[in-house]
């Protein structure tokens, strides 16, 4: 009889450890060795593509009818369609505050919590606390794809973002033909961030480039808010250019306030992340767009096939993931279709490269590019840009 006990329990023990290997790690990935308690490295194991779950975080509503979480969310929904996706198979939590650590620390791990496979984060202040999750052994089979920003790992975290500087310089063009037009060169930029942030500021010398390149006596003056999402703010910052005598606007801000702001004030403006021509269609010439789809659809598909690689991504017009929104004819300066036409063409060539070794900051300095043939390099343009170019100042 003791015997026959002693036989069961090797059995029974070796049912429990087969059972907690086969159960260990999320979404029952497989191990990576033969160790109980080791995870599959994120992205490694191929996940069935009716179990994935994809888990978001959004600074604002996903009810958003235009802007930056309108953009984000349009992306995923293109993505979960195109890769035939269920609803319940995406968790998107709304109105996590980025700079509330411990909302997003909440949100995070009710994802995890959730099953959540790979989890986006959209905006930059997510970046630290994101990090941080990335970092826990027992989350190294969990993907987390953080938006903008540059902080990364080489086992399950990466950066995502796009070379949205060539969107912002076609609208520069469109801006700037439009200010001549007006016989004004001053027009006004509203910033949701200051100098010291490189996403902001580079955003705002493209769209200074491209005003330049049509109209080169032309000055850009900004009003920074300090917020990304804050349409009070952002309408009292593009009133206050108004004022200055701003005639056209551009925009590093979630809202469309800068646009229907202009348009109350007989100004014209380009507004961004979405085409804002609908909610201010006197005003509106353009905006640079994200394409958010093209990357969630890859990135999806290369954590269902077990392929996805901790690599940061930056595309731009090359994979359709930037772009700028259709010209609006009741409101564009004549020729300005053909010029940005010309402007797209040569970006697509590589004959017009945006931030090349011409570059001089509004103190007199030259700008020294790190890149080939003298141009900025994707870390200088991504990390580095904290200065105004020359024609550009604070209001």
């Amino acid at each position: 009889m003791k015997k026959l006990m002693k036989v069961l329990a090797i059995v029974i023990s070796a049912a429990m450890v087969f059972s907690l290997a086969a159960c260990n790690g999320l979404g029952g990935k497989e191990e990576t060795t033969d160790e109980p308690g080791t995870l599959a490295q994120a992205g490694t194991v191929a996940i069935p593509k009716e179990e994935i779950k994809i888990g978001v975080l959004h600074i604002t509503s996903i009810e958003e009818t235009s802007g930056y979480t309108f953009a984000h969310h349009k992306g995923i929904v293109e993505m979960k369609e195109s890769l035939g996706l269920k609803d319940n198979q995406i968790i998107e939590k709304d109105w996590i505050d980025d700079n509330d650590k411990k909302a997003t620390t909440t949100a995070i791990q009710e994802l995890i919590d959730e099953g959540c496979h790979v989890i986006f984060a959209t905006s930059f202040n997510y970046m630290d606390t994101m990090e941080e999750f990335a970092a826990k052994d027992e989350y190294q089979d969990i993907v987390f794809s953080h938006c903008s920003g540059y902080k990364s790992n080489p086992d399950n975290f990466n950066n995502y973002f796009g070379r949205i500087y060539e969107s912002r310089y076609l609208a520069g063009i469109a801006a700037g033909l439009k200010a001549q037009e007006l016989e004004t060169p001053m027009l006004g930029f509203v910033a949701a961030q200051d100098v010291n942030n490189a996403e902001v500021t580079g955003g705002i010398n493209a769209w200074a480039l491209g005003i330049q390149s049509v109209y080169p006596e032309a000055k850009v003056f900004v009003s920074v808010t300090g917020s990304w999402y804050a349409p009070e703010d952002e309408g009292k910052a593009a009133q206050a250019l108004i004022d200055k005598g701003c005639v056209v606007l551009g925009q590093h801000s979630d809202s469309d306030a800068t646009q229907t702001v202009a348009e109350k004030n007989g100004k014209f403006g380009c507004g961004y992340n979405s085409d804002m021509t609908p909610f201010a269609k006197d005003a509106h010439l353009c905006a640079p767009i994200w394409n958010w789809g093209v990357y969630y659809t890859k990135a999806v598909s290369e954590v269902i096939n077990g392929e996805w690689k901790p690599v940061n991504y930056y595309e731009g017009m090359n994979v359709g993931l930037i772009d700028l929104s259709p010209l609006n004819p009741d409101t564009i300066a004549p020729g300005t279709e053909e010029k940005v036409a010309e402007a797209k063409a040569a970006i697509a060539d590589g004959s017009l490269v945006v931030f090349d070794d011409s570059l001089v900051d509004n103190k007199g300095n030259k700008i020294v590019g790190e890149g080939e043939d003298g141009r900025l390099s994707d870390e200088q343009i991504t990390g580095g840009i904290n200065y105004y170019i020359q024609g550009v100042e604070l209001l």
